[in-house]
């Protein structure tokens, strides 16, 4: 078997279906190869371990990452060009008990850059979030669990505002997700010795407007974030959280001061991807349906800014305080209740327990 041609054939074949998430997953006599579309996985087929352990060596080559290396997990990024469009893959190995599992995401190229109107269920959202934009310094921080469109809502947001308040826009990314013609990308390599912190560095030195830190994971992140916003800067990062007000107690677990956050930190958004309502069938969409609808998902979004960001960073000084700002709880029961999406998305992202 050509080891090529089956990447290609596998790749090809989910381009084609529009996932956004290859797995696959070994098993004692086999290897699963599963496509994640929306939310949802759907077996495709099983390969043989020998002909997976060609796949994955293979694709770890291409990728630049230590094929010799089985033990530890590893990140790499790979551009092909399938049916003569280019295709950016962001692959990440996770060792197992029988062999790695691989997961390859596929990114859509530059010329597929989401429009930010159709971001939003609540177009005013994408209207707000970009105002926050027009600031000269700070830092503005989007959260959510991994798959809630972060990265998408960023881009889309860097574009926008590369075209209509002309900024010089430069990212430190570990790796870089998605290529853009307009945004001077940076992407992490400390074997060559571009860390976030070196990387930071030369970037100031470049005169750029907007920096976009790829992702806040540690202490060190941290620091480099606030730092550069204090410089003058306006810092764009994302961060791990269950909800906007989150993100202020883990950037002072990561040693934040909370005097650096009151002068640096300008909005929070946090957010979700849900599942438009179908025209066509009631309850759950077919696979096939998925594949030709255009817009299935869109992002559902809080905000917390402002006076109300204000009284967050009281509250973790002990302060006793009243929010009032629309939560995602409230944003999705709002998309339900004028019957754009399902009862389902509540339970599935939100739902504590005390139904509505």
């Amino acid at each position: 078997m050509n080891i090529e041609k089956k990447c290609e054939e596998i790749i090809r074949q989910a381009i084609r279906l529009r996932v956004s998430d290859i797995h696959i997953k070994p098993h004692e006599t086999s290897a699963k190869v599963l496509f994640r579309l929306d939310h949802y996985l759907y077996d495709q087929e099983d390969l043989p371990p020998e002909i997976y352990e060609r796949i994955l060596s293979h694709l770890k080559f291409q990728a630049e990452m230590d094929i010799g290396e089985t033990r530890k997990p590893q990140n790499g990024a790979l551009n092909l060009y399938i049916d003569s469009k280019p295709i950016n893959l962001r692959l990440s190995t996770l060792p197992t008990v029988n062999q790695e599992s691989l997961v390859i995401r596929i990114l859509p190229h530059d010329d597929s850059q989401f429009p930010l109107k159709r971001l939003s269920l609540f177009p005013n959202s994408t209207r707000k979030l970009f105002s926050l934009m027009k600031h000269s310094h700070g830092l503005i921080l989007f959260t959510g669990p991994t798959g809630s469109g972060k990265t998408t809502t960023l881009y889309s947001i860097l574009e926008e505002s590369k075209g209509m308040l002309q900024r010089n826009i430069i990212t430190l990314e570990d790796p870089v997700e998605r290529r853009s013609r307009n945004v001077l990308q940076v992407q992490v390599n400390e074997k060559a010795g571009i860390t976030y912190a070196t990387g930071l560095k030369a970037i100031l030195r470049h005169d750029p407007d907007i920096i976009m830190v790829g992702e806040i994971r540690d202490e060190e992140t941290a620091k480099i974030a606030i730092r550069a916003s204090l410089t003058g800067h306006l810092v764009l990062s994302t961060l791990h959280t269950r909800d906007a007000k989150g993100a202020v107690h883990r950037l002072l677990e990561f040693g934040v001061s909370q005097q650096e956050l009151e002068q640096t930190l300008i909005a929070i958004s946090a957010q979700r991807l849900v599942e438009l309502k179908c025209p066509y069938c009631h309850g759950e969409c077919t696979s096939f349906c998925r594949k030709y609808r255009q817009h299935r998902l869109v992002s559902v979004y809080e905000l917390l800014y402002g006076r109300e960001l204000s009284k967050v960073m009281e509250e973790c000084k002990g302060a006793k305080v009243e929010l009032h700002y629309p939560t995602l709880k409230e944003v999705i029961k709002k998309g339900i209740a004028l019957g754009f999406i399902h009862q389902r998305e509540y339970e599935k992202w939100v739902n504590d327990g005390k139904g509505q």
